[in-house]
């Protein structure tokens, strides 16, 4: 993938960190991100908020960078928003930030990222009637214990991500009649157990 084809990743910094780190905000970047360009009102209707909500939400995502206008689509007073980044980066260090707001932040921001990968694999488990018997034998609901070094830990993850990169843009996947949007969630973290 040449360097202009590549996502738009946003290296979130303590000051951008917090313009994000609401519920809503995540909310409406992700349907953004992955349902593409809609006016405030079409998103208060799909997340079942108020149309003031979600456009005072997306003002604020777009005064950290987060979304845009979309100037393609917008008619006189409809305002058409679109996801300026495709991808988020998160600084570890932001957890230990001097500022307790930030730190608050980062906690905040790492926990609806796990709320939403929660609900986003409900979903697809209340609804897995209406998948295909081929793309449920695909799926994994894997959990695997290893002890491990925070290096070779690191090591693991590099290595999972550098595997999954590998499966995106497939050109011969963009048209399958049977392809769709996969999401693959890993999480690696240390096990207490005491």
């Amino acid at each position: 993938m040449t360097e202009p084809d590549r996502p738009k990743v946003h290296d979130l910094d303590a000051r951008s960190l917090r313009g994000l780190a609401h519920p809503l905000r995540m909310r409406l970047l992700d349907a953004l991100r992955f349902g593409g360009p809609a006016t405030a009102s079409q998103l208060a209707g799909k997340l079942g908020e108020s149309s003031g909500a979600t456009s005072y939400h997306l003002r604020q995502l777009a005064a950290h960078g987060f979304v845009e206008d979309d100037a393609e689509r917008g008619k006189g007073r409809e305002r058409w928003w679109k996801a300026a980044v495709q991808g988020l980066r998160f600084d570890d260090a932001l957890l230990h930030d001097p500022n307790p707001e930030v730190r608050g932040a980062a906690g905040l921001y790492l926990h609806e990222v796990a709320t939403t990968q929660n609900r986003e694999l409900s979903t697809y488990l209340g609804t897995l009637a209406q998948w295909s018997e081929a793309w449920n034998g695909s799926t994994d609901m894997s959990s695997m214990t290893l002890r491990l070094t925070p290096r070779l830990a690191s090591e693991l993850t590099r290595k999972m991500h550098e595997l999954v990169d590998s499966y995106r843009d497939l050109p011969d996947v963009e048209d399958a009649p049977d392809a769709t949007t996969v999401r693959v969630q890993t999480r690696a973290f240390p096990l207490s157990t005491d």
